[in-house]
C-alpha cells in the first residue's frame, strides 16, 4: 500500500492512498481515534475563524473536528446535519448530497429544534476535508432553510481542485493520486 506523509499544526501523519476509480486515489485522511491531531488541527482553525454563533458540521468525520473546536471555544454549542432522522428530532429540514467517498446519493437532516436556534445567527460551517464541495453545498442549503447566515467554510484539508477555492479556509492541501501513488496536481 502506498502512502503519502502530511504535516499538520506541527504534527506528521501519513495517510494510506485509497482507490476512487481505477486510476485514481485519493489519501484517507481520519481524525476518528487521533485526538493528538483533531485538538491540534482545532487550535489552529480556531485562529483563523471569523466571529460566528454556531458551528454546524456533518455526520459523520466533521463530529471531532466541530466538537473540540466547540470545546476550545468555550463548550459553544454545535449543530450536525444527521445522515437519518432520529426519532428524538422534532421535525426535521432535509438536503441531498453527493460526497466523493461514498458510492451512493445520501440525504442530511438537520433537527428543528437546532434549526430554531439557528435563525438569524451567524454559523461556521466545518468539515475534515473538502474536495468537491457538495458536502459544504448541503449545509449551506440547510443553514439557509434554518434562517441562518453562513459566515465562513473551514476545514483541515481542501483536496485537488478544493485547494484553489478563495471562500474556503483551510489548514493543509491534499492532493489526488495516479494509481501508482504520484500527486496530481
Amino acid at each position: 500500500m502506498n502512502y503519502y506523509k502530511i504535516k499538520l499544526a506541527g504534527l506528521e501523519r501519513r495517510l494510506p492512498l485509497c482507490p476512487l476509480t481505477e486510476d485514481l486515489y485519493i489519501g484517507a485522511f481520519v481524525t476518528f481515534g487521533d485526538p493528538e491531531l483533531t485538538t491540534a488541527c482545532a487550535e489552529e482553525l480556531l485562529k483563523l475563524a471569523p466571529e460566528y454563533d454556531y458551528i454546524l458540521t456533518a455526520e459523520a468525520k466533521g463530529i471531532p473536528i466541530a466538537h473540540e473546536m466547540s470545546r476550545l471555544a468555550g463548550n459553544r454549542r454545535y449543530f450536525l446535519a444527521r445522515k437519518s432522522p432520529k426519532l428524538y428530532m422534532t421535525g426535521v429540514f432535509e438536503v441531498y448530497v453527493r460526497s466523493i467517498t461514498t458510492a451512493r446519493m445520501q440525504k442530511l437532516y438537520l433537527d428543528q429544534a437546532d434549526a430554531d436556534l439557528m435563525k438569524g445567527k451567524r454559523i461556521l460551517i466545518v468539515d475534515d476535508v473538502v474536495s468537491t464541495g457538495e458536502s459544504l453545498t448541503s449545509l449551506e442549503q440547510l443553514t439557509a432553510q434554518a434562517g441562518g447566515e453562513v459566515c465562513g467554510r473551514m476545514c483541515i484539508l481542501a483536496e485537488g481542485d478544493a485547494a484553489k477555492r478563495d471562500d474556503i479556509t483551510f489548514l493543509g492541501k491534499l492532493p489526488m493520486f495516479d494509481k501508482d501513488g504520484n500527486p496530481l496536481e
